[in-house]
This record gives structure tokens, C-alpha cells and sequence, in this order.
């Protein structure tokens, strides 16, 4: 008990650290101390729309999309029994991304819909992904079968893949830059607006999945284990699906198909805490959460003026880990 609770404070002090960072960070430099005087009201204007208007929301945004998609990735690991299971590579992420393309080709005024509307379209395309990848992988007499899940989920998101360039180039050179910026993963909603729109979805879904904590915890063994210790396993995981779903789609509504982090996060939450869900949960939503904010960070800060995506840095960085886990479970 000491050891976990040492683990969760240590992460939730180096979330802080890269939040300090992160404010400290960009092509317009402002010192600690500017900062500092900034956030206590005693900074420039100039100072005060960089701050509050520009690094603020990008930094939540951040915070709040890597521990969405981390608290996805736990809850489709311990449904599917599958260290390899992701919003990514389950096709969520994609499932969201394609309906976000298909209202931007058939309404070319969207990226002008309300904030509040994304998450709603993104989750609608992230549930049908979700529904066709667990229902090609679910046998009557086996239950959810974990081998065929990935590979399900792999095949569905490359034909996802495939039809969203197709919407694409319905799109106006201008939508086309906008959904390209978004599929590599680049925190684009960077606006209190979108900080709204994300943080009650988080929020609620967290409070949710953690009361179903022990519930998750009986789910990660087999079915009829998980039955004999009072679970209604069906009813279970068609809930606890649909909000991981939500927590996916959701996320990458505002911060862009960023993949990874919900295979990384719950991986090292587990090897860092153990496996009881009342200790992974959270544990895992402050990895995602310093893991997306930390590339963030690095993406604006290595080609400064310029910045790179941080999509591309967690992917640079997800690739290799991916590689690890898939040789350890062939182990």
C-alpha cells in the first residue's frame, strides 16, 4: 500500500514538473519568473495571451487527452485479456476519425460545428468501429477470443484507414489541411472552448470506471471465473466498452489521432503498481497524461519556430515499446 501510494504522488509530482516545463516552453520566450508573475496577474498583456489564451488550454487539453486514452487503453486490455489492445490498433481512434472526415466532406463549414459537437460525432464512429472489431471477434461457446481481437482490430482499422483517404479528397484544400493536421495527432483544439467541451466527458468517465474498479479486476480473469465471483460478465464489459469508447473518442476529438498511449500507459501503471484497477486507473491516467504533455512539449520545442506533432513523438516512441510487448507475449 506505502509503494503504490509513493508511485501515484511520484507521478503526479512529475506531471506537475512537465506542466512547469510545458508553460515555460515555445517560440515566445517567457522565463519561470515571467511566468510566474504572469499567472498572479502581474504579466504584460502580451505575456497574458500567451499564457492564459495559447499554452493554458494546449496543456489541459494535453493533460486531459493522455489520460483519456490511457484509461481506455487499461479498461480494452482487462475486457479483451490482451496486453496488445488499444484504442489505436482496435481501430476506435480511426472509427473516430473517419466520421469526423465524413461530416467535414458532406458539411464543408464543420470545423466551424460547436466544441460540445465533436466529441458526440467522434464517439458515434468510435462505438461502430468498436462494435464491428469485438463482434468479429466474439465466439458464442469462447467468449471474446484476445488473438483474433488484434488482428480483427488491425484489419478493420486499415480499411477505415483506407476509406478516410477516400473522404479526403472530397475535402477543400483548407479542410484537407485541417484533417491532415489532425490525423497526425496534433493538439489542434488548443482553446478554452475545447478544455470545456473534453474535461466533464473525462471527468464523469473516470468516476464511472473507477467505481467499477473491482469489477475490473474480476474481469481479468477468465469468464467463468469472473461469473463465479457475482459478475455479470456481458452486461460488464458492454458497459465498460462503451466507456472506454467514449474516453477514446472523446480524447482524440480534440487532441488528433495520436496512438500509443493507451497500450504504454496501462503497461508501465501495471509494472509500476501492480494489477488491482483501484491503483492502475489512476495510475495510468497520470502516465497518459505526463506521456502526451511530455511529447507536446518536446514536439515545440526541439524545431523551434517551427513544431513537431506530438503524435509523431509518442509514435517515434510507442513503435519500439509496441515491438517490446508484442516479442515479450510471444515469449
Amino acid at each position: 500500500m506505502k509503494r503504490r501510494a509513493i508511485v501515484i504522488t511520484a507521478l503526479f509530482f512529475l506531471l506537475l514538473l512537465l506542466v512547469i516545463i510545458s508553460l515555460n516552453t515555445g517560440a515566445s520566450k517567457m522565463s519561470p519568473l515571467e511566468v510566474a508573475k504572469t499567472l498572479a496577474g502581474m504579466g504584460t498583456a502580451k505575456q497574458e495571451l500567451i499564457l492564459f489564451e495559447f499554452r493554458l488550454p494546449r496543456m489541459l487539453i494535453a493533460i486531459l487527452a493522455g489520460a483519456g486514452l490511457a484509461l481506455s487503453g487499461c479498461i480494452i486490455q482487462t475486457i479483451s485479456r490482451n496486453p496488445l489492445a488499444d484504442p489505436g490498433l482496435l481501430g476506435i481512434s480511426t472509427g473516430a476519425g473517419v466520421m469526423v472526415v465524413l461530416y467535414l466532406s458532406l458539411f464543408p463549414t464543420g470545423t466551424d460545428a460547436p466544441a460540445l459537437f465533436l466529441p458526440f460525432l467522434a464517439f458515434i464512429g468510435g462505438a461502430l468501429a468498436a462494435a464491428l472489431v469485438f463482434g468479429l471477434s466474439y465466439e458464442k461457446q469462447e467468449g471474446l477470443l484476445p488473438g483474433r481481437l488484434v488482428l480483427t482490430g488491425v484489419a478493420v482499422a486499415a480499411g477505415l484507414s483506407a476509406l478516410m483517404t477516400v473522404l479526403s479528397l472530397r475535402l477543400s484544400r483548407e479542410l484537407y489541411q485541417f484533417a491532415a493536421v489532425w490525423l497526425t495527432g496534433s493538439i489542434w483544439g488548443a482553446a478554452w472552448e475545447y478544455v470545456w467541451a473534453l474535461l466533464p466527458w473525462i471527468l464523469v468517465l473516470f468516476a464511472f470506471v473507477y467505481y467499477k474498479a473491482r469489477v475490473l479486476d474480476a474481469l481479468s480473469f477468465d469468464e467463468a471465473t469472473a461469473t463465479g465471483l457475482g459478475v455479470s460478465v456481458a452486461k460488464e464489459q458492454i458497459q465498460l466498452l462503451a466507456a472506454a469508447v467514449a474516453l477514446a473518442a472523446a480524447s482524440v476529438s480534440i487532441s488528433g489521432g495520436i496512438g500509443f498511449i493507451g497500450l504504454i500507459a496501462p503497461h508501465l501503471a501495471r509494472r509500476l503498481i501492480g494489477v488491482h484497477h483501484v491503483y492502475v486507473l489512476p495510475a495510468s491516467a497520470l502516465l497518459g497524461a505526463c506521456l502526451l504533455l511530455g511529447a507536446d512539449t518536446v514536439g515545440r520545442a526541439i524545431l523551434q519556430p517551427s513544431e513537431i506533432h506530438a503524435g509523431i513523438v509518442v509514435a517515434i516512441i510507442g513503435a519500439p515499446y509496441f515491438l517490446y510487448v508484442l516479442a515479450r507475449s510471444a515469449r
